[in-house]
């Protein structure tokens, strides 16, 4: 059972995940993280994994997208929180080329210009 919520700080979207990100969620956090940024709200999105205990390839390309929807109108993401397994995980892809990793929400926040 995956939850997700999310909150605007500033012209941050953060979006907190709990739960396992699969092939079974992957979907709905697409579709909502999808509505908010289509809001126009914010530029920039923070993802906190503090509480996920799973994700597979399939929470890999939801994540990489959104990366690539931000940051092609110029804003910036970032991950916080992130367990030693999905660091791991995040290794393994090379996504750690790309995207940044916080210890904590605060400090991501004060990355993208926010805090």
């Amino acid at each position: 059972m995956l939850q997700i919520s999310t909150d605007v700080c500033g012209d941050t979207l953060i979006v907190r995940l709990s739960g396992e990100l699969d092939h079974h969620t992957a979907e709905m956090v697409r579709s909502q993280v999808e509505a908010e940024l289509d809001r126009g709200l914010t530029a920039h999105l923070v993802m906190n994994l503090e509480n996920l205990s799973f994700m597979d390839s399939s929470g890999l390309g939801v994540i990489l997208g959104r990366y690539k929807r931000v940051t092609q109108s110029g804003g910036r993401m970032a991950l916080c929180a992130v367990n030693d397994q999905l660091k791991k995980l995040f290794e393994l892809s090379g996504m750690l080329k790309i995207l940044r990793i916080y210890p904590n929400e605060s400090q991501a926040l004060a990355e993208t210009g926010v805090a």
